[in-house]
């Protein structure tokens, strides 16, 4: 439900947004996933260009949260003030900084026949009074419109994950790799779900949760593994951000190398080993097999994605051999508009100049961002898994169908091709493999595992990871 309408409120006429969620869960699992860090993150639309920079503890009334933020070319910030709380049922914040001339936000929760209702209210006024109204009160209705349609979506499906392994108790999980493009958002996911979550970081720790680590000198303290039971590693040296000169492709080798195998031998070494180690790979590993259908039985391929991620996997035996279990995130292309394929794809499609790269016949599988995270949290708590997974959709795409798929949500023209050989001379070496050519590969062990995928299809993917669908 959605309603918006012009009150008096304090003595002058501001917007009055309402929007109401219904959740398959019991108010306390509701309001207990709102006090935990990792909550503002995942109620963040993901087209948004939003972060926390300083934030309250819990939803307590005083506590402020400052928020960086970019609309279009123009960088502010939003500090936001919790005002009223009962404990339960309702917290509010007010703008105390930021866009707006006024802003206050109540959530108010109650429960129906066994569901949770979120009852959001939202009073707001803009800058320029009635000019500020008239120009961009449209605009500004849809943006509040798109982001509670996304806050609703997450917060069902984040919870709905949740619940599925309420039986089984939480864990304490140490992760590298956390300021990349899925890290920052499997760590919020993770911390709603009420998992404790420990940061592996390479410089001063700044915060209570983080701890930190130099695997170039191979240093790591072997007492951070004391009362672990997951180990998530995430982390290395960016594949496709630089052409591949000889020393990138060393670092791109040496940066997993070197950190896989330095968690791995020093967990084996320990008394108490943690349950299971979770380690980033890619579907790379297959090469380049044309119009095969792949899954994790397939045989590797050739090339350097292909030797670097069979290096990267072969880096965990140590954590093998003693006896813990071992995943390796065999990832596709994850979609999300913050980085990654599809987040340099966007501004030439927004301009009406995507379209296919190269023959586009090459094969393209691709994962959600939620999908992506769910199926490790699903890895991490199902103890019957083991070994290598791919994370990708049921169903890939060729690159032809990806750009129209995308040209259609963005509603732009996707016709304008970008030819192999202009590919070749902008990036390189990388072109070829990363761009020119592809996999068609299926989750087969992951289906098998009980896995439920939210997005099986690309647009409907595209459209809640951009805020375009179709009602808009």
């Amino acid at each position: 439900m959605v309603l918006i309408h012009q009150i008096e409120l304090r003595g002058e006429i501001v917007v009055n947004f309402e929007h109401e969620t219904r959740i398959d869960a019991p108010r306390n699992v509701v309001w207990e996933w709102h006090t935990r860090r990792g909550a503002f993150a995942r109620l963040s639309p993901p087209w948004e260009n939003m972060e926390s920079i300083s934030e309250p503890i819990g939803l307590s009334p005083g506590g402020r949260r400052t928020i960086k933020m970019q609309v279009g070319p123009i960088k502010m910030k939003w500090i936001a003030e919790h005002t009223d709380l009962i404990e339960g049922e309702l917290f509010s914040d007010r703008m105390v900084r930021g866009p707006f001339k006024r802003w206050w936000h109540t959530h108010r929760l109650s429960e129906e026949d066994g569901f949770t209702i979120i009852h959001d209210e939202v009073s707001y006024d803009l800058p320029f009074g009635f000019i500020g109204r008239l120009f961009g009160g449209r605009y500004v209705r849809k943006m509040i419109t798109n982001l509670f349609t996304s806050r609703a979506i997450s917060l069902t499906r984040d919870i709905a994950r949740h619940q599925s392994f309420s039986h089984l108790p939480r864990k304490r999980i140490l992760i590298s790799g956390a300021s990349g493009l899925i890290g920052s958002q499997l760590i919020p996911f993770l911390d709603a779900g009420g998992h404790e979550v420990i940061q592996l970081v390479r410089r001063k720790p700044s915060k209570d949760w983080e701890r930190y680590w130099d695997p170039e000198n191979e240093n790591l303290d072997p007492s951070l593994f004391d009362g672990i039971d997951a180990v998530i590693h995430l982390g290395g040296v960016g594949i496709g951000d630089k052409r591949w000169t000889k020393k990138r492709k060393a670092a791109i080798v040496n940066s997993r190398r070197d950190s896989v195998t330095l968690l791995a031998e020093t967990m084996a070494s320990l008394e108490n080993k943690p349950e299971v180690f979770i380690v980033a790979s890619a579907i790379g590993i297959y090469g380049d097999r044309g119009d095969e259908d792949i899954d994790e039985n397939s045989s590797h391929g050739e090339g350097f994605l292909t030797d670097t991620a069979k290096i990267w996997e072969s880096s965990a035996d140590a954590a093998r051999e003693a006896g813990i279990r071992t995943i390796h995130l065999r990832s596709g292309i994850v979609l999300s508009p913050k980085g990654g394929a599809l987040g340099k794809m966007l501004f030439p499609f927004k301009m009406g100049a995507g379209g296919p790269i190269g023959s586009g016949k090459q094969w393209m599988s691709w994962i959600s961002m939620d999908d992506h995270i769910a199926a490790v949290q699903h890895l991490l708590m199902t103890p019957e898994c083991d070994g290598a997974y791919n994370l990708t959709a049921p169903n890939p795409v060729r690159q032809k169908s990806f750009a129209k798929t995308l040209g259609r949500v963005l509603r732009r023209p996707a016709f304008a091709p970008l030819p192999g050989f202009v590919v070749r001379i902008l990036f390189g070496e990388l072109a070829r493999p990363l761009l020119l050519e592809g996999q068609k590969v299926h989750p087969q062990r992951l289906l098998d595992s009980g896995f439920q995928f939210e997005h099986q299809q690309l647009e409907d993917a595209l459209r809640d990871s951009l805020g375009k669908w179709k009602s808009n």
